[in-house]
């Protein structure tokens, strides 16, 4: 995730950096150029038409598309901003979770029980580790040290890693019940924050494996397309060849928000603009390591 000045307005103007839509839609701005320049060449140089009541109708039906795909378009980027927003609060929720667990633990768990605080202390930040992982592949490879807990050896790679290792806190917590060492009360308390760390995990899964509707997508691209290819057709005589950078900053304007939409709607992968999941799994692990001291 970039982290940036947002009253820098210098800088976001004259800097360029991997993730500015400029530099992926480079080569398809040069391609639109080139169409322009052949139309305007055409119309103004080889046929030497005129304008006619022919080219007002397509300018008027490209007033009335442009409408259109504006309020497409705002739909579009909202509903992938939505899911953004809602990744990065059920993240949100994760920190406070495994705080809140860690805080529970450190309370019911006695002063001298170093072994269950050891225990939970790595076990609750590997979980937001192994998460981060799971969402940015499905098959994550995570080093267990197997000596120092060999019920970790006991974990299959190729399966949800998430779930085993929720499985594991509760058999933990479950296991301090049998022996006497926290009540039924408290067992209870601590069973809602561990159930937590599932709703979070299966609602994230639900956002990176439900994409927008193939067939949405899809016409939306086809529509940008389209539109931008007639825009010449009108613009040339009234423009002439300023047509040409007219129509790319146009083509330019609208991928580049379709663009947008693509990298934002599943917020955990590699994007520039992609939750910083790794940081905030980092950040519970010494925030857990804090309060399980």
């Amino acid at each position: 995730m970039i982290t940036y000045n947002p009253k820098d307005w210098f800088t976001f103007v004259f800097r360029f950096h991997k993730a500015d839509t400029l530099r992926k839609l480079f080569p398809l701005i040069l391609a639109i150029c080139v169409y322009c320049a052949l139309i305007a060449y055409l119309e103004l140089e080889i046929f030497k038409l005129g304008e006619g009541n022919h080219l007002k109708n397509i300018s008027m039906m490209n007033t009335l598309l442009s409408f259109v795909i504006s309020m497409l378009l705002v739909f579009r980027t909202n509903t992938a901003y939505d899911r953004w927003w809602e990744g990065r609060k059920l993240w949100g929720s994760l920190v406070n979770n495994s705080r809140n667990l860690a805080i529970k633990l450190q309370a019911m768990l006695p002063p001298t029980d170093e072994n269950n605080r050891k225990y939970f202390r790595r076990l609750i930040g590997m979980y937001a580790a192994v998460l981060s992982r799971h969402l940015g592949s499905e098959q994550t490879r995570l080093a267990l040290d197997e000596q120092e807990h060999p019920e970790w050896g006991n974990l299959d790679t190729n399966k949800h890693l998430p779930n085993q290792i929720a499985t594991l806190l509760m058999q933990r917590v479950n296991r301090l019940y049998e022996e006497g060492i926290i009540k039924g009360d408290q067992l209870i308390v601590l069973n809602a924050e561990l159930q937590s760390f599932t709703d979070v995990c299966g609602a994230c899964e639900r956002i990176k494996n439900t994409p927008i509707p193939f067939s949405y997508s899809v016409f939306l691209k086809k529509f940008i397309f389209f539109y931008v290819m007639t825009l010449p057709l009108s613009f040339v005589f009234s423009l002439g060849y300023l047509s040409i950078p007219v129509v790319a900053f146009v083509f330019y304007v609208l991928a580049s928000l379709e663009l947008i939409a693509e990298e934002i709607e599943d917020p955990f992968g590699d994007d520039a603009n992609d939750l910083p999941t790794r940081k905030i799994a980092d950040n519970i692990k010494k925030a857990v390591a804090e309060i399980l001291h």
